[in-house]
């Protein structure tokens, strides 16, 4: 019972969609009395000579070529670098005629107007120039007005841009690569034949000594059951970010099943490790960074930005249990398994572990908190086991339900399939084949909630567990072990 085995979670890629801001500028109408008699002064003959050169393919040829655009950006994707269609020599010349002709045009006209014109401009008109430039300016209207908000909003933008190139620079540094290579026996019709096989993830630096945390499902297909020794031509490697040609071969200090971490150690010093942060302090719609390597190494270190969408999300895991994590839209995909979730300031809340995958669903990326992932880890250093959990000592048959009970005339409770020798419940004569129906006065139905009654206790403290035995209740005292 006390044994919780953790397959990892699934995970699906993200989609970041980008947007843009245009600006439109106001032109200003010209008193039209003014460019009356400008064009006054323009021959009637270069206009007609100009539009006797159009050849009418051109204008045929751009027709089909917005048509061709139109199809494009109708396209659910296209190349930003689209080539457009080139043009026909005789048309590209007359192109240029008429470009040539209409700069000639627009110069007379322009050249006109500032000879002739602006001296006869009126002050209304005159007024209108100052004013445009006075609300380009953002000196005229409201000091509340739109225009002052735009600019204090392009501010705000660059100074979160340049706060996520910071974060990246400080942390960047402190998240690896983590390659687990192993051999699996794969069936090939008629033998049973070795098969290499890699799988990638992430860790964080967290001491500078060459202690790496990661998740326990980035590194469990490399070891031996529940044990921290490695199978037969198993090996894990750490990459390091600053030398990525050179993997360290790593050791496993401790792994906790139930919380999904772990705890790697190699042979370096001066490592940049990471800075812890608070994640009992952080508030839903906070920045959020995830740095790791989607995808594998070669992605090393990608960069995602987005919020704290959730705190405390209670999400299950394939075995049916469940763990409270932090929710975030900031892009984890496979491969980001084990790096970090950072706040504002560079330092590590949280420690990216999980998405939630399937058609619709997009930005559920889920981390641990950094301040229950420290604990765990520092136990893992110090002890290789977490301490202070308490323990029973018996394993159960989860087959065993309502239904069942029901049928067989059997209360319904935790049915026991095995004691361990020397345990508590061992020393407390609990046997095979009994069924807990109370922790300590509190009735329990099933497996977890027996868990959520034994985890309100240390070790070395007393309970009672009422049990039933050959059609009858009975209540024995337990005095709770450690799990190691």
């Amino acid at each position: 019972m006390d044994e919780f085995n953790y397959n990892g979670f699934n995970n699906e890629e993200n989609e970041i969609n980008s947007f843009g801001q245009s600006n439109n500028v106001n032109g200003m109408n010209i008193n039209e009395n003014v460019i009356e008699t400008i064009a006054e002064d323009v021959n009637e003959n270069m206009i007609e000579n100009v539009a006797v050169d159009v050849n009418e393919n051109v204008i045929d040829n751009e027709k089909v070529y917005d048509n061709g655009s139109a199809d494009l950006k109708a396209a659910s994707y296209y190349s930003e670098s689209y080539t457009k269609p080139k043009k026909k020599k005789s048309i590209l010349m007359q192109m240029i005629l008429v470009a040539v002709m209409s700069s000639i045009l627009s110069g007379s006209i322009v050249g006109g107007f500032f000879i002739f014109g602006v001296p006869a401009l009126s002050p209304s008109v005159q007024s209108i120039f100052r004013n445009n430039t006075n609300e380009q300016n953002g000196v005229s209207g409201s000091a509340n007005g739109v225009g002052s908000d735009y600019y204090r909003k392009v501010v705000i933008e660059n100074s979160d841009s340049s706060v996520v190139v910071a974060i990246a620079e400080k942390v960047g540094p402190s998240v690896v690569g983590i390659s687990v290579k192993s051999t699996a026996t794969v069936s090939d019709f008629w033998f049973f034949a070795p098969q290499d096989t890699e799988s990638q993830g992430s860790g964080i630096i967290i001491r500078s000594d060459g202690y790496i945390m990661t998740n326990n499902h980035v590194i469990e297909s490399a070891l031996s059951g529940s044990t921290n020794n490695l199978i037969q031509n198993a090996k894990i490697e750490v990459i390091l970010p600053s030398d990525p040609d050179t993997p360290y071969p790593a050791t496993v200090v401790g792994r906790d099943s139930r919380t999904d971490l772990a705890v790697l150690k190699i042979e370096a010093n001066n490592l940049p490790a990471v800075e812890f942060g608070n994640s009992d302090d952080i508030k839903v719609g906070e920045l959020a960074v995830a740095i790791g390597n989607p995808g594998g190494l070669e992605y090393m270190g990608s960069v995602t930005v987005g919020v704290i969408s959730g705190l405390n999300r209670t999400v299950p895991v394939t075995d049916g249990k469940e763990l409270k994590l932090i929710q975030t839209d900031a892009s984890i995909n496979p491969g980001n398994s084990g790096g970090a979730l950072v706040n504002a300031e560079g330092k590590l809340i949280g420690v990216n572990t999980a998405k939630i995958g399937g058609g619709g669903y997009e930005g559920l990326g889920f981390a641990i908190p950094i301040n229950k992932a420290k604990e765990i880890t520092d136990s893992l250093i110090e002890y290789k086991y977490v301490k202070g959990r308490p323990s029973i000592g018996i394993q159960i048959n989860s087959g065993f339900n309502k239904e069942i009970a029901d049928r067989y005339g059997l209360p319904e409770g935790v049915l026991v399939y095995n004691v361990e020798i020397f345990s508590a419940a061992y020393k407390a004569g609990i046997q095979k084949d009994d069924i807990i129906t109370e922790f300590n006065g509190v009735r329990v139905k099933n497996y977890d909630e027996l868990e959520e009654q034994k985890n309100k206790y240390k070790p070395g403290e007393k309970v009672k567990l009422k049990i039933h035995r050959d059609g009858r209740d009975i209540t024995v005292e337990v005095t709770l072990d450690e799990q190691k």
